[in-house]
């Protein structure tokens, strides 16, 4: 099995930053890709940012130009740099890793618990 751990939300001013960190741990693992992912009260889980083994990454529109997603693969971390922070950012944010078990020679999707991030006005 994998877990994932985030740290890192917060309170923040609007046009403020921080920085979001997951570690993926476990044994027998590789990964496939990393992102990030948000829910705020009364809405679905959004998509954030994605990045996929190689380096490539991609971002959802609302957040292009401001958020970076990056990794450490010999930590097995992704972060999400968030800069010029709006109120409509609250949520709660989670990580996501699609995961290749060597044992199960079988991909499988984990969650991790969730960090608040929010954002006065």
């Amino acid at each position: 099995q994998v877990q994932l751990v985030e740290s890192g939300g917060g309170l923040v001013q609007a046009g403020g930053s921080l920085r979001l960190s997951c570690v993926a741990s476990g044994i027998g693992f590789s990964i496939n890709a990393m992102g990030w992912y948000r829910q705020a009260p009364g809405k679905q889980r959004e998509w954030v940012a994605v990045i996929i083994n190689g380096g490539t990454t991609n971002y959802a529109d609302s957040v292009k130009g401001r958020f970076t997603i990056s990794r450490e693969n010999a930590k097995s971390t992704v972060y999400l740099q968030m800069n010029s922070l709006k109120p409509e950012d609250t949520a709660v944010y989670y990580c996501n890793a699609d995961v290749r078990l060597l044992l199960q020679q079988t991909s499988r999707n984990y969650w991790g618990q969730g960090t608040q991030v929010t954002v006065s006005s």
